[in-house]
């Protein structure tokens, strides 16, 4: 698996109840800076698969979950176990960043 959509009707079923930590991106078509982020996300998916479920939520297309992570700007990465926020970054801040909340949330 690489990365799946998040919306409310899959949300409680897919991230917080997930076995394994969820990595939820939100996102925008329109964004540059979120487009730019999905290939390296999609390589960690891969790399982290069976230890880290990456989800894509489209901002534009769930406002009502956007409002409820509290989204002022995007790319916004938010780090979950079960409902729990683990870490949130805000930007495309590139690949190392990335691969220490990865890191970070399997205790790697």
């Amino acid at each position: 698996m690489s990365t799946f959509d998040v919306t409310a009707e899959n949300f409680e079923t897919e991230v917080v109840e997930s076995d394994v930590p969820v990595i939820l991106d939100l996102w925008a078509p329109w964004c540059g800076p979120c487009r730019a982020l999905d290939p390296l996300l999609k390589k960690l998916a891969g790399e982290y698969e069976g230890k880290v479920k990456v989800g894509k939520l489209n901002v534009d297309e769930q406002p009502e979950l956007a409002q409820a992570f509290r989204v002022q700007s995007i790319p916004m990465i938010v780090a979950l176990k079960g409902r729990d926020v683990q870490e949130v970054m805000v930007g495309a801040q590139g690949e190392a960043p990335l691969r220490k909340m990865f890191d970070k949330l399997t205790g790697a």
